[in-house]
């Protein structure tokens, strides 16, 4: 009997700028624009892990709305919090009751990830975890939306990739609000 059960993908889900950065250079992400238009929770519910730099956990795994943020807002962050979190780090060690911390080995445990059953695994970042997942070849789509702003300085997307990557575009979409998503799974060919 054939086992029809596909591994699961990691996607890159962030919002970027137009002239490529992921946050200003005070770490602002004020221009970032949430519509219903575009689809998020759809998003949320497509996946059940999502895999965090420290620094990325530090400032958003345990984030909590604000009283006077909308409905929509709070049933995001209730959907975010159900979700298993896994956090790189080389210095926090075990787990704590809302996330596993993986130190080492990185390939080998996010290989166990996709192999277990479950739907997609977001890759949320930070910079220097993306930058690793991508070295290592573990990125299955990448799924960007662009945003109509240019900082003209930040965080940068990309730095320090050591390896040319052929993308195939599988979708595209435009919104009201300016942004397009753009969506590419890795050619891996």
């Amino acid at each position: 009997m054939a086992n029809n059960v596909r591994s699961r993908r990691i996607i890159l889900d962030l919002a970027v700028t137009l002239d490529g950065f992921i946050e200003g250079k005070n770490g602002e992400v004020d221009w970032c624009i949430m519509d219903s238009e575009m689809g998020f929770i759809n998003f949320l519910n497509q996946i059940d892990t999502i895999l965090y730099g420290r620094k990325s956990y530090d400032l958003w795994g345990q984030f909590t709305p604000e009283i006077e943020d909308t409905d929509t807002e709070k049933g995001i962050w209730e959907l975010v919090y159900s979700k298993e979190k896994y956090v790189f780090s080389r210095t926090q060690k075990g787990t704590d009751s809302k996330a596993i911390f993986i130190n080492d080995n990185i390939l080998e445990e996010v290989n166990k990830l996709k192999n277990k059953p479950g739907k997609d695994i977001w890759l949320y970042g930070g910079a220097s975890l993306i930058t690793t997942f991508i070295n290592l070849g573990l990125v299955d789509e990448f799924r960007l939306s662009v945003h109509p702003v240019i900082l003209g300085e930040g965080k940068p997307l990309f730095i320090d990739i050591k390896q040319r990557l052929n993308l195939k575009m599988v979708n595209t979409r435009t919104f009201s609000s300016g942004v397009v998503q753009l969506i590419y799974h890795l050619n891996r060919n």
